[in-house]
């Protein structure tokens, strides 16, 4: 495990957002990705009847509606120990297989750097 300190500035910065975003919208999970121009996009876990989402596929879907064309990082703060799957499918979509996936709980800890597959 690693202290959020011990961790590259803008991988920092990615969780920082990502927890930001799952305390103030009070939801499950909070993510963060950054682009290949630097550009952060941030949400939170979407879970309406109609349409659910975890917090990562939305910052993912929100970086392609904006026009990113590949991911340099994601991050994702949640209760869970590992990442789902799907969040990991929709971070290779965009950012490729071996684009990094950081998972933090909610304090901040990373609990695991994996890569997208």
């Amino acid at each position: 495990m690693s202290e959020l300190t011990d961790l590259d500035p803008e991988d920092k910065k990615i969780i920082t957002l990502a927890r930001s975003a799952r305390a103030r919208n009070g939801v499950a999970e909070g993510a963060a990705v950054r682009d290949e121009t630097g550009r952060t996009y941030v949400a939170g876990t979407v879970a309406l009847e109609s349409l659910r989402l975890s917090a990562l596929q939305t910052a993912v879907a929100m970086a392609v509606a904006s026009g990113a064309r590949s991911l340099e990082a994601a991050a994702v703060v949640s209760d869970a120990e590992t990442p789902a799957d799907a969040d990991l499918a929709a971070v290779r979509d965009l950012g490729g297989a071996g684009t990094p996936v950081l998972l933090a709980g909610p304090d901040g800890t990373l609990r695991l750097a994996a890569e997208a597959r």
